[in-house]
């Protein structure tokens, strides 16, 4: 819920337009309308089966997904080569579905590896690693 409650306020806190659709997303709740209007999107897309799952931590590859989901939303260009993932030795576990995020914020360098030449897509990421990403990706 953090994630997009910061790039819905980036946006301005534009009133999403239709009903919250996640069975798990409380109405009124601090993070509703900003849930709401992150599906309506395309930014935040949940686990299926009608749940966000707002109070679950976010892996790195989903931190990405979502800085990546909101470039295409901005209209700014997300396409890159990818030849900057393939340095990393775990490239090969990220997701199906965070391949081309990743791709994207490696190449852009919003997201850099953690050490041992890897990326742990699958690590929760943290508060700071989460800053980091917010700084790298309005500097752009």
């Amino acid at each position: 819920a953090m994630i997009v409650v910061t790039l819905w306020r980036m946006e301005g806190e534009p009133q999403p337009e239709g009903d919250n659709p996640f069975t798990d997303v409380k109405n009124g709740a601090w993070y509703t309308e900003a849930i709401t209007w992150a599906n309506e999107n395309g930014i935040a897309e949940g686990y299926g089966n009608g749940c966000f799952q707002p109070e679950t931590p976010v892996t790195r590859e989903q931190l990405a997904s979502f800085f990546y989901r909101y470039a295409e939303y901005k209209g700014y260009n997300v396409a890159t080569g990818g030849a900057a993932i393939r340095e990393y030795d775990d490239f090969e576990s990220i997701s199906d579905y965070a391949v081309d995020a990743m791709t994207w914020a490696v190449g852009e360098g919003v997201i850099s590896g953690i050490g041992n030449n890897t990326l742990a897509p699958d690590n929760t990421a943290s508060r700071a690693q989460m800053a980091t990403v917010l700084t790298r990706y309005t500097a752009e």
